[in-house]
């Protein structure tokens, strides 16, 4: 009786394994295999009175939905890997005015080191025309700042413009960053067809873009997944729209919205009109002289696309600017 029941119980448990195999073996397949994600954070000080410490790899954490993922190199942008393409973007529908700020950008331009390469380009018809390539002659790129036209074309989307940029972007693995001096104004689609409040019969009304323009979101988009970081600086542009209250509060909209999600930052005076660039240019340049490139392992989707991530430190002064989402290859 004693071998009979022994039998059983061998029996059973076999059988037990047999079943449970392949449910692990399931599992296992199921669970996707990590890939490499490459991308530049910015270590911002919260008290600029005070040094900011270098980075290390236990101290930045990435999450990725609810679990926090494997933080392979912090490698600073530094020394050997110091190389940045810097973009000056202005919008050729700015005031005039702007003119008195232009000796700030070449001041600026002139302080950059021999390891940034500067272009220089404006923004009008929906797109770039660059009137100078990235250059280390930074002599070159100063004489390339202009006055902008301070007019309208016949198509004027800051957005679409640093779109156009973005995608002609020659790829390389180095820093990308963007110095985009707009009001954020997107006269192109600056009016919006809505149904009459007035009830059925009274067609469609136009009114005033009511929210930030949807081509901000694309252009975000799209610089996220080029990893193309925004730093947008606010100017005044011409114009009804350029003195609309409206109008100015959804352009800044748009610019901080960009600003935000690509792992840039925004500067402005509310839409006053800035006295000087100075201060802001002088932010950015501790901002680019804080940088790392961050290397981590992602949990790949089924395709290729963009998925959120949340970069952060525990550290007291430190808070780290990174995109909100990063383009993730599927599993090979």
């Amino acid at each position: 009786m004693k071998t009979y029941k022994l039998g059983l119980t061998l029996l059973g448990t076999f059988g037990a394994l047999i079943l449970i195999s392949p449910i692990a073996h399931s599992q296992e397949k199921a669970t996707p295999k990590a890939v490499q994600v490459h991308l530049v954070i910015t270590d911002a000080a919260l008290r600029e009175e005070n040094e900011l410490p270098p980075l290390q790899p236990q101290d930045v954490k990435v999450k990725q939905g609810k679990n926090f993922l494997q933080v392979t190199q912090l490698i600073p942008a530094q020394g050997d890997n110091a190389a940045l393409q810097l973009m000056i973007l202005i919008d050729d529908t700015l005031n005039s005015s702007v003119g008195n700020n232009l000796s700030d950008i070449k001041d600026f331009i002139n302080a950059q080191p021999p390891s940034t390469l500067i272009g220089v380009a404006y923004m009008s018809n929906a797109t770039v025309n660059v009137v100078q390539n990235f250059t280390a002659d930074h002599d070159l790129a100063i004489k390339a700042v202009r006055l902008p036209r301070g007019s309208f074309s016949t198509m004027d989307s800051p957005y679409l413009s640093l779109i156009s940029l973005v995608k002609s972007w020659t790829q390389q693995k180095i820093r990308r960053e963007v110095l985009m001096v707009s009001d954020g104004i997107d006269r192109l689609r600056g009016e919006t067809p809505q149904p009459s409040r007035l009830g059925p019969g009274f067609g469609t009304v136009y009114h005033s873009m009511p929210t930030i323009s949807a081509d901000a979101t694309s252009a975000s988009e799209i610089s996220q997944r080029y990893n193309v970081i925004v730093y947008p600086l606010y100017a005044a542009g011409v114009g009804r729209t350029g003195r609309s209250g409206w109008d100015l509060q959804t352009g800044l909209g748009g610019l901080s919205k960009i600003a935000d999600e690509t792992g840039g930052e925004c500067f402005s005076l509310g839409t006053s009109t800035l006295v000087s660039f100075k201060p802001y240019l002088e932010r950015l340049q501790k901002l680019l002289s804080n940088q790392y490139y961050l290397v981590f392992q992602a949990v790949p989707g089924k395709k290729p696309g963009l998925q959120r991530v949340n970069v952060q430190t525990e550290l007291s002064n430190s808070e780290l600017l990174a995109p909100d989402n990063v383009w993730v290859q599927p599993a090979m």
